[in-house]
């Protein structure tokens, strides 16, 4: 054996055993949790309330932790599935893999401790350590106030539990293994007052977790301006639509007043208004506009405020592609 070929298969060996460290190291070793905390949440009717408000109308814990009737327009949760899970985010929409959403309510979270839960929520952790993908957007989540995801908590405590197995969740590859390195360390902050609203309306913002929608993504990466739209999802009928584009730019909502804006949110929340049928190839959407019109009048005006002082970004964005025939 030559001394070139000797030197080839020694480059080989070592490329090999860091990739397989490497691979070990991911398998392994992350994710890195630290223990759940040690907490016991107050369920009182306050508490409860609030975290109704954010996991109704504000976060969508029970947007996505249900089914989702796409025969109807914006898609809402089909009822009796509230918070039970089963929504499937996968390949179709843009993700790396079929993520489905677990089953929130009792039936499924009464083993679970406070602890256990709220570090789920804020560090993307699960209660037998492994790595959650951020389609539940838990890197926002660790910016909110501890309160707000005690309340959560505490609503979900309340719920009626809802008996059903789901099937597990599945990244692709590669981002089977980078999954574990996705998990987070919370940066808790106070929830701000409205005497600010830009801070307030920023608060909310990242509660809401409108930058994940609305910002372009390819293989699961960002790669949009945050907030500029763009980002494609593919219904179920094969339709194809995009994020609209938040900056204060002419191709997004720089001649939209904040009376619009609002409205844009409440009429949705008006009681003579029902969601129409859509057959296939109609005009559709993912936004769930029925649950975001839940949100305070006040809450809605300062994300406004705040989507104002953001840079604008020049991106006209086609709402909607039908199927093709």
């Amino acid at each position: 054996m030559g001394k070139g070929l000797r030197y080839l298969i020694y480059i080989a060996g070592i490329l090999i055993g860091t990739i397989l460290i490497i691979i070990g190291y991911l398998s392994f070793y992350l994710p890195k949790a630290e223990a759940a905390p040690d907490i016991t949440v107050e369920i009182n009717e306050l508490q409860v309330e609030r975290g109704k408000y954010l996991a109704n109308h504000v976060m969508l814990c029970m947007d996505c932790h249900a089914v989702r009737d796409f025969t109807l327009f914006a898609g809402p949760p089909t009822p009796g599935t509230l918070g039970g899970g089963g929504d499937v985010f996968d390949q179709n929409m843009g993700f790396p893999g079929r993520f489905v959403s677990r089953n929130l309510t009792p039936f499924a979270l009464s083993d679970w401790t406070d602890g256990e839960i709220f570090r789920a929520i804020t560090t993307g952790v699960s209660r037998d350590g492994s790595a959650l993908f951020p389609v539940m957007p838990y890197p926002h989540y660790s910016k909110l106030a501890e309160e707000d995801i005690y309340a959560v908590i505490a609503y979900l405590r309340t719920l009626d539990p809802i008996e059903n197995e789901l099937e597990s969740s599945s990244a692709d590859f590669p981002v089977s293994l980078l999954i574990n390195t996705m998990p987070v360390e919370p940066e808790f902050q106070p929830r701000p007052t409205l005497d600010n609203p830009v801070d307030y309306g920023r608060y909310m913002i990242t509660a809401a977790a409108c930058t994940d929608c609305h910002t372009r993504m390819e293989n699961g990466a960002f790669v949009g301006e945050p907030y500029a739209g763009g980002n494609e999802f593919r219904l179920p009928d094969g339709s194809i639509v995009r994020s609209a584009n938040l900056t204060p730019h002419e191709t997004g909502i720089k001649n939209m007043s904040k009376e619009q804006f609002v409205r844009r949110f409440k009429v949705y929340a008006d009681s003579s208004y029902a969601p129409n049928k859509v057959a296939p190839g109609e005009f559709q959407t993912l936004m769930p506009w029925q649950m975001y019109a839940g949100m305070a009048t006040e809450d809605l005006e300062a994300i406004y405020d705040y989507l104002r002082t953001l840079e604008p970004v020049e991106n006209k964005v086609q709402i909607f592609t039908p199927a093709e025939s």
